[in-house]
């Protein structure tokens, strides 16, 4: 399908050129066999990194002034880059929401928009957690200092990732390993904190443990318990030709089409009007509602009775868990106990009485609980219904628990996320959370859309595996020069920008140093600023690594991007990440 370039950008060097493709494939996804097609596609655009001298298309540079180099650097002692082009892909899965909420307003009778994000906005939305916790009241207790991987090390020199979400499958895994209970105790606390807190400190002794026994026996422990045990190999990659989404029509159409009025609410918004209904947990199914309501959708979040027991999770603000606030916040919240029939009936009500249902329950709990898109479509078939997991059906019937970690080993991003001089190991930084709640909100959008133009309901899935592997990968590990790395000055940190990267010589001579192999050292004796001054006055743009997300919410460079703290909210976030400007008639 032939779809409209997008107005106002530069020649794209090779990440942006990640996130236009990004979009352009997500894009072409959603209008595919859409009556209209690409018709009235809004013009788009994909901007640069926010500091003054970043290229529009740096992912290197966006993930050092923005914090992702400094939240994934956490577990290794200090910033790192990703490897491959995350921040690109998010922020193109950004640029394709942009378009299609766009596409979806004007189905509504809304006047046609421009609409546009960045680097620097795709950046900053993977650590919104991470950024709430730094800027949470002084009284919560702050993340890890030191270094620390989950990834363990077998006898016969596998390493291996492991995981549970239950405390006895934990202990009965480590007690088939020798290890006495008070040890494996210990490390309980550290290794269900490494969503939040990106480092992982495991007692030695679990990675002695590990190291005492050959792979089939730390597969077998983990059998017997309950504990998924993955080998952590290059190689791995996701399934060929695995879709990022599946949508598949309601088996009823409605018996009349319903034509689309003005919405209610913030008419600026594209979503106001639309109404979501979610029943989700950990950071998934919560950031595909958070993205859906900063679009404008009114978000009903269903919970236990009591309360989603993540609520509780330091630091807490509040009363609330800020971690837990920053996907959440806004979202109006009901009760329910779905183990009763009269709590799944309170979920019927409230689906049957909105524009989307959507959930992140383990495989087959839908069917289970009555609560399947067959039940809820034969009520109301222009429900779109989305369902989010872990790996789908890719891995077969029994796949391993489906969180974040296992699932960048499976579709390959722990080997591509790293460099060539590491070994393979998942980035503690939650990267297929985020990038799976994002490509599971685009499956929302193009099921709203499609409903708009073929007057029938959806059904919509996606997985993190899915999601992973729309990051793009060479066939080869990344290689890191020095100057590839984040280089020390005397009171911080720099990170060349691609242009400066791609002409060392010059970069040796602005510095004052006799060749590139001597920059590292000759930067160290002035500060961060001031080579920064001297590189950009040299046409070679740099910027500072960012390592205190607390200074993001009042450094000038983010005053649109971020929201700093105030009375109704005690933490900062990011802005919603989109700019839609009513287009002006030719």
């Amino acid at each position: 399908m032939s779809l409209p370039e997008e107005a106002g950008t530069r020649a794209p060097s090779a990440p942006a050129g990640t996130a236009r493709s990004v979009a352009r494939e997500l894009l072409g996804r959603t209008l595919d066999g859409l009556p209209g097609g690409a018709a009235d596609q809004p013009s788009w655009t994909v901007g640069g990194a926010g500091p003054v001298g970043v290229d529009a298309g740096d992912e290197r540079a966006a993930q050092a002034a923005c914090g992702v180099m400094h939240v994934h650097g956490r577990a290794g002692g200090g910033p790192a880059p990703l490897t491959a082009d995350y921040v690109s892909t998010v922020t193109g899965v950004l640029a394709a929401q942009g378009v299609t909420a766009a596409l979806f307003a004007r189905a509504q009778g809304r006047p046609p928009v421009r609409t546009g994000t960045s680097l620097a906005q795709g950046a900053l939305l993977t650590v919104t957690q991470y950024l709430a916790a730094a800027t949470a009241p002084d009284d919560d207790p702050a993340p890890p200092a030191a270094a620390g991987l989950a990834t363990l090390v077998t006898a016969d020199g596998a390493r291996v990732e492991i995981e549970t979400l239950d405390p006895t499958a934990w202990a009965g895994f480590w007690s088939r390993l020798a290890v006495p209970p008070r040890t494996a105790g210990r490390g309980w606390l550290p290794f269900q904190s490494r969503f939040g807190t990106a480092v992982c400190l495991l007692p030695p002794e679990l990675h002695a443990a590990v190291l005492d026994h050959p792979l089939e026996a730390v597969r077998a422990a983990g059998a017997a318990h309950g504990v998924s045990v993955v080998a952590v190999g290059e190689a791995t990659t996701a399934p060929p030709g695995l879709a990022p989404w599946t949508v598949a029509p309601a088996p009823l159409a409605p018996p009349a089409r319903v034509t689309g009025t003005a919405p209610a609410g913030d008419a600026s918004r594209p979503l106001a009007g639309v109404r979501v209904v979610e029943s989700a947990r950990r950071v998934q199914g919560p950031m595909a509602g958070h993205v859906l309501r900063m679009l404008g959708a009114e978000v009903v979040r269903v919970e236990p009775p009591g309360g989603d027991p993540q609520r509780a999770q330091p630091p807490v603000a509040g009363g609330c868990s800020v971690r837990f606030s920053a996907l959440n916040h806004g979202k109006s919240v009901v009760e329910a106990d779905l183990t009763t029939r009269r709590g799944r009936a309170a979920v019927v009500e409230l689906a049957v009485g909105a524009d989307v249902f959507l959930h992140n329950w383990a495989p087959g709990k839908d069917r289970a609980l009555g609560l399947d898109a067959d039940a809820l479509h034969a009520l109301h078939p222009r429900l779109v219904y989305a369902s989010a997991s872990g790996f789908g059906t890719a891995l077969g019937p029994v796949p391993p628990i489906g969180t974040d970690y296992l699932a960048q080993v499976h579709g390959g991003l722990a080997a591509a996320l790293r460099p060539a001089d590491e070994p393979p190991a998942p980035s503690l930084m939650t990267v297929t959370d985020v990038l799976g709640g994002l490509v599971l909100a685009q499956a929302v959008l193009a099921g709203l859309l499609a409903r708009e133009r073929v007057n029938r309901g959806c059904r919509a899935s996606s997985s993190l595996l899915s999601a992973a592997a729309l990051v793009p990968r060479a066939r080869r590990r990344t290689v890191l020069a020095p100057l590839d790395r984040p280089l020390s000055t005397a009171d911080g940190l720099l990170c060349l920008g691609a242009e400066a990267r791609s002409r060392p010589g010059e970069v040796a001579r602005t510095v004052g140093a006799p060749g590139a192999d001597a920059v590292g050292e000759r930067l160290r004796s002035r500060t961060t600023d001031t080579w920064l001054a001297e590189l950009r006055a040299a046409g070679l743009p740099s910027v500072a690594v960012r390592t205190d997300l607390a200074a993001l919410a009042a450094d000038p460079a983010f005053a649109r991007a971020v929201l700093p703290p105030d009375a109704h909210v005690p933490y900062a976030r990011p802005a919603a990440p989109w700019t839609f400007t009513e287009e002006t008639p030719a």
